[in-house]
């Protein structure tokens, strides 16, 4: 069986040892070690165990052909969201059509470093259901924008950019914007 363990664990920031400590029973961080590389056979006993320290779902450590991932879109820092230098994407328990990540690079306004920020994708006609809420908006050039969606105006959107007095920002026409709907922060 192939399983996604060493993916899952790296992606919520956890070390060997302490995913050993958070099984119940505990065990050793060999053992775990040995379950990533299937070096040891993983059971479904196993799966449950380590899925339960790990705050998943069992099913999110097994490896299927067509498991769904989320591109990163942007990263976020102090100074805006910018596009990843090489392509990089989540694994989501439950992924859904349409979606992508941010990942905070730079704690930045409520976002802390190594925050992943889940997006739905919506068109131009949508834009109105993600008022008041931290929306991604793509630029030219690979550039985007990330802040609270305040006004629409046509086809005119305001923006307040996170940072501490930050100014309202105007973007004209995006073909699309990326409506924040969850926060996975490590523990």
């Amino acid at each position: 069986m192939i399983t996604a363990i060493r993916e899952v664990r790296r992606a919520k920031g956890l070390t060997l040892e302490e995913v050993a400590a958070r099984c119940v029973p505990p065990t050793t961080a060999q053992t775990i070690g040995r379950l990533e590389t299937g070096t040891r056979t993983v059971s479904v006993g196993w799966l449950n165990r380590i899925a339960a320290a790990l705050g998943v779902d069992a099913a999110d450590l097994v490896r299927l052909p067509e498991r769904p991932e989320i591109p990163v879109a942007a990263l976020l820092e102090s100074t805006g969201a910018q596009a990843p230098r090489r392509t990089a994407a989540v694994v989501p328990p439950h992924a859904e059509p349409g979606m992508v990540a941010v990942t905070v690079v730079t704690g930045v306004g409520d976002y802390r470093a190594g925050d992943e920020i889940w997006c739905n994708t919506l068109a131009p006609e949508g834009f109105a259901a993600a008022l008041n809420r931290d929306v991604l908006v793509p630029r030219p050039a690979g550039r985007f924008l990330f802040g609270r969606l305040i006004g629409r105006e046509g086809d005119r959107l305001h923006l307040l950019p996170l940072g501490a007095g930050a100014r309202q920002q105007v973007i004209t026409d995006p073909p699309w914007i990326a409506v924040a709907i969850r926060l996975v922060r490590a523990l």
